[in-house]
């Protein structure tokens, strides 16, 4: 069966739903995305694994040629919820307006696989004397078990590793890290008119986000890297629920906040001595104190500015390898021994919008660049 054009490929990855979400409602499988792109490089001579990596979602690593080295492009294959009346046409649809193909996932970013597909076809005809890897996994938008499964497995992949997260064609070679973490304090609940007869949580919190906001200064005044655009690591305190009424005393209280530290900055240490300031906390309002993780952490991200891969890209791009605030994959291909880049053709301005697209004038660009990625790593 003869490969559809890269406009249809491009639709017809759009059009398969693959929403992924921590509300079950709105989680769906990506398995209809994995099973088109496995057919279609599977028709273009390419060994295909896929792995299930929970109940409804699954990985793919797509491999031509043998050995070590050689290159991995990578992507996710799931999109973030979409709020349909928002959108001037139909997300699963692609539609053509203005120069831009808009569709969701047209940026963030299964259509970076058809781009994929685009590129290789003429190269087929070469021996590939190092591996290429098409790899596409789940759950990126939401906890990012496909790629830590990925890691955890340990699999060696390739010498190098793109990311066709959207970077406008700008080679990114860090990132900050993610933790999106929650504070639970129950105190004692009583009647207002008596302070004696109850321990306030609220209060309590209070004291807590002091603490917080006394980390962050001591963290901004010690880490800074003027790569980035907000060049200190940063703490959002993003939402808070307790008590019930006035005239009670708050039992309860929860606050919700995300920390983004900088590449260098250690995950475990920074949350130690957020549990340190805690615990005096608790002993001094007489309540308990809960510390977790909503989800587990995105380190930061960070290749070296002399890796191969980063010259490569810079020399092929035009562009300096720069820093972004958002979160990608990349920490969990480092961590398997790939030298990393983030590089797609799709503006982060436009993602997780509504009308979300990619410029038609990128399309040629990133295709010769991923050729001449695909020449450099595995045919030469």
């Amino acid at each position: 069966m003869p490969l559809p054009p890269l406009k249809d490929q491009f639709a017809a990855l759009i059009a398969a739903p693959s929403v992924s979400c921590t509300q079950p409602a709105l989680d769906q499988s990506n398995r209809q995305v994995i099973d088109l792109l496995a057919g279609w490089l599977g028709d273009l001579g390419f060994a295909c694994d896929i792995r299930e990596v929970s109940l409804g979602k699954f990985n793919l690593l797509a491999s031509r040629g043998s050995g070590p080295g050689g290159l991995v492009l990578a992507g996710h294959s799931d999109t973030v919820p979409y709020d349909e009346q928002l959108w001037a046409s139909d997300p699963l649809k692609l539609t053509e307006a203005d120069g831009r193909w808009v569709g969701l996932g047209s940026c963030d970013m299964k259509g970076f696989f058809a781009l994929i597909i685009e590129a290789v076809i003429p190269l087929l005809e070469h021996d590939f004397k190092q591996p290429l890897m098409i790899l596409a996994t789940c759950d990126e938008e939401s906890s990012m078990s496909g790629a830590r499964a990925l890691a955890a497995a340990g699999q060696p992949l390739g010498r190098a590793a793109v990311i066709g997260e959207p970077t406008g064609l700008r080679p990114i070679r860090m990132h900050k890290g993610i933790l999106m973490d929650r504070i639970d304090i129950l105190g004692r609940s009583g009647h207002s008119s008596d302070p004696s007869l109850g321990h306030s949580a609220m209060e309590a919190m209070h004291e807590v986000m002091s603490e917080l906001m006394g980390l962050r200064r001591q963290w901004q005044q010690t880490f800074s890297n003027p790569q980035f655009t907000v060049p200190t690591p940063t703490m959002n305190f993003g939402c808070i629920h307790g008590g019930d009424n006035p005239n009670r005393i708050c039992g309860q209280c929860a606050l919700e906040f995300d920390l983004r530290p900088l590449p260098g900055m250690d995950v475990e240490q920074l949350r130690a001595a957020i549990g340190d300031k805690l615990k005096p906390v608790a002993e001094r309002h007489e309540v308990r104190i809960d510390y977790a993780p909503l989800f587990p952490e995105v380190p930061p991200f960070e290749q070296d500015a002399d890796a191969e891969l980063v010259q490569v890209a810079e020399r092929l791009t035009g562009h300096r390898a720069e820093a972004v605030a958002f979160g990608t994959e990349a920490p969990y291909l480092q961590q398997l021994g790939c030298q990393t880049i983030v590089l797609g053709p799709g503006d982060i301005a436009c993602a997780h919008q509504p009308g979300e697209y990619l410029e038609m004038s990128r399309i040629e660009p990133t295709v010769r660049l991923l050729r001449d990625l695909i020449r450099h790593y595995c045919l030469s």
